[in-house]
């Protein structure tokens, strides 16, 4: 084994239109009455954590480590409703083929690195039915950063595989220039994808190994990956 593919979730696996962002909204009145348009913070690429931070600066609430637990539990209790019963979303072109033919492969890993809380990621990912396809990741639990996460998930991957994972035979992909970056900044190679707010122009500026307006190509993807 000797590759390690981490995948982003909103934007480059699912789109959810809005789960997750109704359920920030409506956590911020539950919890604390007072309401927030997301669309007002740059969220995109961002780890739910760190957005914590931007929704309490906005609507003036102390940034503390109780207000920031409660509002995220908060969040949590209400995001399993916000898929069932809002608009129904996806797994996006070509993602699903890519997870089972890499599921079933020898000489690689995968798992998740993505801006939301675990437990947040498995009711994403359970409720569009590929949650299992994942057995380790770094979550907004690890850093509100997301150039932070790399490292977690490398040193879970080892834990995993008992595998040290070379980062340069690590890819990170995503669907913003913050997927982008967090995968450069520990030495990794990086797939960007243009199925959330991006274009391929725009995320190719950032120089990621390589970009693809979405995967319904999956020999191209493998092509990527199997270059060496």
């Amino acid at each position: 084994m000797k590759k390690l593919i981490l995948w982003d979730i909103d934007g480059t696996i699912i789109v959810s239109h809005g789960a997750g962002v109704r359920a920030m909204e409506k956590a911020l009145t539950k919890r604390f009455g007072v309401t927030c348009d997301l669309g007002r913070i740059d969220w995109a690429g961002r780890t739910d954590s760190w957005i914590t931070g931007e929704v309490f600066r906005h609507v003036g609430l102390p940034d503390t480590p109780q207000n920031s637990h409660d509002y995220l539990e908060t969040y949590l209790e209400l995001l399993p409703q916000e898929l069932r019963d809002g608009k129904q979303g996806q797994v996006l072109p070509g993602v699903l083929e890519l997870l089972e033919r890499l599921h079933h492969r020898q000489d690689l890993a995968q798992g998740l690195l993505t801006g939301n809380l675990r437990r947040g990621a498995e009711f994403k990912l359970t409720h569009y039915k590929v949650w299992h396809y994942f057995e380790f990741g770094a979550f907004a639990d690890d850093s509100p950063r997301r150039n932070d996460l790399g490292p977690h998930a490398l040193r879970r991957a080892k834990e995993r595989h008992a595998v040290e994972f070379d980062p340069a035979n690590t890819f990170i992909i995503g669907d913003t220039p913050h997927d982008i970056e967090c995968g450069q900044v520990i030495g990794a190679r990086t797939i960007g994808v243009a199925t959330g707010r991006f274009s391929v122009a725009e995320l190719a500026a950032h120089a990621p190994t390589a970009v693809f307006a979405n995967f319904a190509d999956t020999a191209a993807f493998l092509r990527v990956i199997d270059a060496d």
